[in-house]
C-alpha cells in the first residue's frame, strides 16, 4: 500500500491494517462502521464504495489529522461558487510564494515587488498589501492583485483597471 499519511508522520499500523481491510468488508458491516465513526445514518444513496472511501477519510481523519483551516476555507469558497453557479469555471485562488518576485511595467518604468511571509517589500519598505503599493506607483486607488496581474478583470472591474 502506498504511503497514506502526511509527509513527515509515522504510520500508523493499526489504521493501515483497518484501511487495507476495508475492500473485504461487506456494506452492512460498512454501515455500521459508518454509524460508528460519524455518529449518523449512512446516505442512502451511499453504496458499497462511497462508504468504503468515507470510512477510509474519517479513519485517516481521527489518526492524523484533518485539513489545515486555510485549505478547508478555500474549499468552501470554491463550494458556494459551484452552488451559486453550477455551469461556470471556478477560479482557484492564487498562492503566491514568499521570495517570489512581481514585476509591472507603469509608464514605462519597471516595477518590482518581493513576496515576503508577512507583506510585501517595494523599494526598501514593507508593506501588508499590493493594494497599498499600487495605488503609491499610481497615485490612484488599485485592486493590488489585479494591477500586477494575478487577477483577472472580473465584472466588477470598470474596465480602467482600478478597484470597482
Amino acid at each position: 500500500m502506498k504511503e497514506s499519511w502526511p509527509a513527515g508522520a509515522k504510520a500508523n499500523p493499526e489504521v493501515e491494517s483497518e484501511l487495507e481491510r476495508l475492500p473485504a468488508i461487506p456494506i452492512v458491516e460498512l454501515r455500521k462502521r459508518y454509524r460508528e465513526l460519524f455518529k449518523a445514518e449512512p446516505p442512502k444513496a451511499f453504496g458499497p464504495d462511497l462508504l468504503r472511501r468515507s470510512i477510509a477519510h474519517r479513519i485517516q481523519e481521527k489518526a492524523y489529522g484533518s485539513l489545515p483551516p486555510a485549505t478547508r476555507r478555500t474549499l468552501d469558497q470554491l463550494m458556494k461558487q459551484a452552488v451559486a453557479k453550477p455551469n461556470a469555471r471556478l477560479d482557484l485562488p492564487r498562492r503566491i510564494k514568499p521570495g517570489s518576485e512581481l514585476v509591472r511595467t507603469w509608464n514605462r518604468r519597471a516595477y518590482r515587488v518581493r513576496v515576503l511571509e508577512k507583506g510585501f517589500a517595494y523599494d526598501g519598505k514593507t508593506f501588508a498589501s499590493l493594494s497599498e503599493i499600487a495605488t503609491l506607483i499610481t497615485g490612484t486607488k488599485w485592486n493590488g492583485p489585479r494591477f500586477f496581474g494575478l487577477r483577472s478583470n472580473g465584472s466588477a472591474d470598470r474596465g480602467d483597471g482600478h478597484a470597482g
